[in-house]
């Protein structure tokens, strides 16, 4: 019954790793992603479908981002979509697709990119905290049913604590690289 704690909680603190990686993924770095534009939907048909769905994405150079729709008449849709979700250019259309061309990150930009990564790790050690919270409660209430006895108790928490300080440092692993690719020029 232990094991099944300490099994969720890992899987809850993975998880919390996982979105973490996902979100560093919007994130601006030196050579601009295409990931950027993953959020944004467009009006296809009457319903709101993933721009990926309806055209090709790609990047010609570190600071530009190529997409290509599959239908022509999608062109003015996507640029209303990219326009409305304001990621920071302006599209242009060069009649086979929308061109975003990113300027390059000033350093304050990047210290500014830098310190939004921070704050999104400090939420996914929080998340992590609070996974841990959980499974020291869990732990207790099998204590105070005496299912468990108070040796087992301590033991099972020190080893909550043990997932949990692997999975800050696993975060903290995350940011120090993504602060890395922001801050480098």
């Amino acid at each position: 019954m232990l094991e099944s704690i300490f099994d969720s909680a890992k899987a809850e603190m993975q998880k919390t790793i996982e979105a973490l990686k996902h979100e560093f993924s919007s994130l601006r770095t030196g050579r601009v992603s295409v990931k950027i534009v993953d959020h944004i939907r467009i009006d296809y048909y009457g319903t709101p479908t993933p721009l990926s769905a309806v055209a090709s994405i790609g990047s010609s150079d570190a600071n530009t981002i190529v997409i290509t729709p599959w239908e022509k008449n999608l062109i003015k849709e996507i640029e209303k979509a990219i326009q409305v979700a304001n990621i920071g250019v302006n599209p242009s259309n060069n009649g086979a697709g929308v061109i975003l061309a990113f300027p390059p990150m000033t350093q304050d930009q990047r210290k500014e990119s830098a310190k939004h990564a921070k704050t999104m790790a400090e939420k996914s050690k929080v998340a992590a905290r609070n996974v841990r919270q959980e499974a020291n409660n869990k732990i207790k209430k099998l204590e105070k049913e005496k299912q468990i006895t108070e040796d087992e108790s301590k033991k099972a928490h020190d080893t909550v604590q043990k997932i949990t300080d692997e999975t800050v440092a696993s975060i903290e692993k995350h940011l120090a690289e993504k602060e890395n690719d922001i801050l480098k020029i």
